[in-house]
C-alpha cells in the first residue's frame, strides 16, 4: 500500500469520524453534569433532518451552497437545543428515569422526522438533494507527502470544526470556572449546592449543549456525505458516539481518539477491496464492522470506565 492510499484512508477516516466527534463531545457535556444521555442518536437525527430541510429551502430562496449549508447547521443547533429541553425537563425537573427519557428521544426522532419529510415532500421518504459543504485544499500544506493527502487535501470544513471543538471542549471543561462547576455537579451535587452552585441550572445548560453538538454531528452527515435526509441517514452513529465517549473515559481527547478509531472502521469499508484476502469475506461482515467493534469496546470498557460519580442520579436538594 503506497503513501497516497494511506493518506486517502486517513482522510476518509476523519470524514466518518466528524459526526462521532461532535456527538461524543455533546455526550460528555451532559454526562459530566450527571445526566445520562442515551438520546444522542435522536439529537443527531433531528440535526440531520433540520440541516437537510433548512439547506433545501435556503437554496430554493437563492442562497449559495456554502451559505445554505451554514444555515442548515444553524437550524440543526436550534432544533437540537429545543429537543434537548424535553430530556432536560424530564430528567432534571421531574426526575424521570434518564435512560428511558433518552430512549424516548430516539423513538421520537425516528418517527417524527420521517413523518415530517413525507408531509413536506409529497410522501417521499427522502428530502431533496442539497448542495452541502464542498471539499477544499489548504495551499502549500496539501503538497506535504502523506500528511497533505490525509489532512489538507479534499477536506470538509466540518472536519476542522470538529477538531477545534475537541480542544475547545477540553479547555472549557478543565480550564474554566464553568467547567469546574459543571464537573462538580456531576461528581458531588450536594457539595456543589452547598457552595452556591446551581445544580439544576448547570445540568440544564449541559444537556442543551449536548443537544446542540449532537445535532451538528447529524447535520454534518447530511451536508457532507449524503446530501439528503432519510430515515437511515444517521444509522446508529449516535450509539457509536456513546461508545466513543465511554471508551474515551468522558475526556474530550480520549473521545476524539475513540471516534477516529470508529471512523476508521467505517472508512476501511471503502478500501478493503484493495486487498486480495478481503475477496473471501462477505460484504455483510465488512459493513457490520463498526457496530461489532462498538459492542466489543463497550464490553471491554465495563469495569474500567470512570464515569462521573453522580451520573444518572436525579438531584434532590432535600437529601444531603
Amino acid at each position: 500500500m503506497d503513501l497516497l492510499t494511506i493518506g486517502q484512508i486517513i482522510n476518509t477516516t476523519l470524514v466518518f469520524a466528524t459526526a462521532l466527534i461532535f456527538a461524543s463531545l455533546g455526550g460528555i457535556f451532559s454526562e459530566k453534569s450527571g445526566v445520562t444521555n442515551l438520546g444522542l442518536e435522536g439529537f443527531m437525527v433531528f440535526g440531520a433532518f433540520a440541516a437537510g430541510i433548512a439547506a433545501h429551502y435556503a437554496q430554493e430562496a437563492g442562497m449559495g451552497g456554502t451559505t445554505s449549508a451554514w444555515m442548515g447547521i444553524l437550524f440543526a443547533v436550534v432544533l437540537g437545543v429545543v429537543v434537548s429541553l424535553i430530556h432536560a425537563v424530564a430528567s432534571i425537573t421531574f426526575k424521570a428515569d434518564q435512560i428511558i427519557s433518552g430512549i424516548v428521544i430516539n423513538f421520537l426522532a425516528a418517527g417524527s422526522t420521517l413523518y415530517l419529510v413525507k408531509l413536506l415532500f409529497e410522501g417521499s421518504g427522502d428530502s431533496p438533494l442539497v448542495q452541502g459543504f464542498s471539499k477544499f485544499d489548504v495551499p502549500l500544506l496539501k503538497d506535504i507527502p502523506l500528511l497533505g493527502e490525509a489532512f489538507f487535501k479534499n477536506v470538509y470544513p466540518t472536519t476542522y470544526l470538529a477538531i477545534l471543538f475537541v480542544f475547545l471542549t477540553y479547555y472549557i471543561m478543565y480550564k474554566t470556572p464553568f467547567g469546574l462547576r459543571l464537573r462538580s455537579v456531576g461528581e458531588h451535587p450536594s457539595a456543589a449546592d452547598t457552595v452556591g452552585v446551581k445544580v439544576r441550572r448547570y445540568r440544564y445548560i449541559a444537556v442543551m449543549i449536548s443537544g446542540a453538538l449532537a445535532a451538528i454531528g447529524g447535520a454534518a452527515i447530511t451536508l457532507t456525505t449524503t446530501g439528503t435526509f432519510s430515515h437511515n441517514t444517521v444509522s446508529g452513529q449516535g450509539y457509536i458516539a456513546i461508545a466513543a465517549m465511554i471508551f474515551g473515559k468522558w475526556n474530550p481527547i480520549g473521545a476524539f481518539g475513540a471516534a477516529v478509531f470508529f471512523g476508521f472502521s467505517q472508512a476501511i469499508r471503502n478500501y478493503v477491496q484493495l486487498f486480495e484476502w478481503s475477496q473471501s469475506i462477505p460484504q455483510e461482515i465488512i459493513y457490520m464492522l463498526p457496530y461489532l467493534l462498538t459492542i466489543i469496546v463497550l464490553v471491554a470498557a465495563v469495569g474500567r470506565s470512570s464515569a462521573p460519580s453522580a451520573l444518572g442520579e436525579p438531584y434532590d436538594p432535600g437529601k444531603r
